[in-house]
């Protein structure tokens, strides 16, 4: 049996970064070697463990990235896209390999991960969630059977009232899915906004709705609706725990990968 992966990670203070600290901590394959928080971070020099709630694991929040990233060999980041490409960089440049659940990135971002990618090994997807993952694979298949002009797309989602980007990541991961089913460009076939005298709706068009309230950690559902009929798909994130324990997977996934910009699709097999 192989020695456990020394993992990192980033805005270890925040819900989703303890989150990753406990899956880490239940799986024997992983081993938790550093933590990162912004500079002034009230969990400066706590011990991990002791902040996500699990008890002492003898490693020390710190504010420098090369503290954190010293023993690791991947780094598991769902921080904000400005974070995201300055972790990049440490990543590529010391061969790290790097989990990337940061949403909301621009097309300039994304082409930073892109650059980075030809010198490790990054996953990077709007959502780890094994179901997430599997939902996206059926609307595909789903999209290639309808026929747009009879079948008409809406991806809804619904998210608690701190989440700062709309639409969501997994709702753009799904509505990809979709458009990639329907061989068609996303960019330019998406509608994310309806407000006044609208008029019809336009066909082949794949609409987006966001909903924003409470505590709700994510529900994402894709309509297609044809004359007389409709097609559901929906999954429901009821723990932060379900992207964590695929970020883990995600990061065990890369020992001994060639760089390259990968999906969850491909480690889990699904590509």
């Amino acid at each position: 049996m192989s020695e456990p992966l020394s993992i990192a990670v980033v805005g270890a203070g925040g819900r989703m970064g303890r989150a990753l600290i406990r899956a880490i901590a239940e799986d024997p394959k992983a081993r938790l070697v550093g933590a990162l928080e912004r500079e002034g971070a009230d969990e400066f020099m706590e011990d991990a463990g002791t902040m996500a709630g699990i008890g002492a694991l003898d490693v020390a929040v710190a504010t420098d990235p090369d503290v954190a990233f010293k023993d690791a060999e991947a780094i598991l980041d769902f921080t904000a896209p400005e974070a995201t490409r300055s972790f990049a960089d440490l990543a590529a440049e010391r061969g790290i390999a790097h989990i990337i659940g940061t949403t909301g990135m621009s097309t300039d971002d994304e082409a930073h991960i892109h650059v980075a990618a030809e010198k490790t090994p990054i996953v990077k997807s709007g959502n780890m969630s094994m179901g997430v993952i599997l939902l996206s694979v059926l609307v595909e298949k789903a999209a290639a059977a309808l026929e747009a002009s009879d079948w008409d797309i809406e991806v809804l989602e619904m998210h608690h009232r701190h989440k700062v980007d709309a639409p969501s990541g997994t709702a753009l991961l799904l509505g990809q899915a979709a458009a990639t089913g329907r061989g068609i460009d996303l960019e330019h076939n998406a509608v994310r906004m309806r407000d006044g005298h609208t008029g019809p709706r336009a066909a082949g068009a794949i609409g987006f709705a966001t909903l924003r309230g409470g505590s709700v950690v994510g529900e994402h559902s894709v309509i297609m609706a044809g004359a007389g009929e409709r097609v559901e798909l929906t999954h429901y994130a009821e723990d932060r725990a379900i992207f964590a324990r695929g970020a883990v997977k995600a990061a065990l996934w890369t020992r001994g990968k060639a760089p390259g910009l990968y999906s969850m699709r491909d480690v889990l097999g699904l590509t």
